[in-house]
């Protein structure tokens, strides 16, 4: 009897602390603060390396990423060239991280075209593999500049795994490389494009097929926003006009945006312009 009277005791006694008992304190969750790295080798020779910016409080369900690759005709440019852009980037797109590439540049000893292709793949694949670290999405925008926009868009339509990109932002970049070399707006950009790819249209036609996004455009390719000036005397208004044609033709949720009094570039009003059509257009489409 007595030993019933001690269990019923200790029932009710291990009762009363489990009621009684805290919970136990979570700590609060801290939200990641900004963060920049720049020269950050995604490769193991010169030129793969990269700048990155990481927003505040990114985590890897809402981050976006958009991977700027720069101009300069394969040839030359750097990632520096977006430098004065990089906090425009930030304010307009805030739930973005910015990855700002280089990649190898073609010359008369080498590095010839598919390398620069293989650097963005190379980069876009770096990045995917960080996304846990980074604390990043794998929802990705390319966005380029003439040869930038060129490789941006051969990333985008040509290679949709591992990562297919969200939407791709095309400044004046090349479409169709038999068409830039058979009908120049300058004549000094031919001999670039037989060295850059070995030759000419009818020497090496495998290589200019390869190398034109225009090729690659699918129903399943990615949202497209196509920007141009009519006074270009680079990349002719026909390489933006050709593409728009064949985005509208496969369905492809697209955009184009033309300044016909603007060249190779511009500032001002209408760069304002273009980001206000680059923000609304990512809004849209990239979710």
């Amino acid at each position: 009897m007595k030993y019933c009277f001690f269990l019923f005791c200790s029932i009710v006694f291990i009762s009363c602390q489990k009621e009684t008992s805290s919970p136990p304190v979570i700590p609060p969750v801290i939200p990641l603060a900004a963060e920049t790295q720049l020269n950050i080798a995604y490769g193991s020779v010169a030129n793969q390396n990269m700048d990155i910016y990481l927003p505040a409080g990114r985590s890897k369900t809402t981050t976006k990423v958009v991977i700027l690759i720069h101009g300069g005709g394969w040839a030359t440019g750097d990632k520096s060239d977006f430098n004065v852009y990089v906090d425009t980037f930030k304010a307009r797109l805030p739930d973005y991280a910015i990855f700002n590439i280089n990649y190898r540049l073609a010359s008369l000893a080498g590095n010839f075209f598919p390398t620069q292709e293989s650097d963005v793949k190379t980069a876009v694949n770096f990045i995917l593999g960080k996304a846990d670290e980074y604390n990043i999405s794998q929802k990705f925008v390319l966005l380029g500049a003439s040869g930038g926009g060129h490789l941006a868009l051969l990333q985008g339509y040509k290679y949709p795994t591992p990562v297919k990109a969200k939407a791709i932002i095309d400044f004046f970049g090349p479409t169709d490389m038999v068409q830039l070399h058979d009908n120049p707006v300058d004549p000094t950009l031919v001999p670039l494009l037989e060295v850059l790819l070995g030759g000419t249209p009818a020497s090496n036609p495998t290589q200019y097929e390869q190398s034109s996004p225009l090729k690659y455009v699918t129903a399943q390719s990615p949202p497209t926003i196509i920007l141009q000036g009519g006074l270009d005397d680079l990349v002719p208004v026909s390489q933006s006009t050709s593409l728009d044609a064949k985005l509208q033709i496969m369905g492809v949720v697209h955009q184009y945006v033309f300044y016909p009094t603007e060249g190779h570039g511009w500032f001002g009003p209408n760069l304002t312009h273009s980001f206000n059509a680059i923000q609304a257009f990512l809004s849209a489409n990239v979710n």
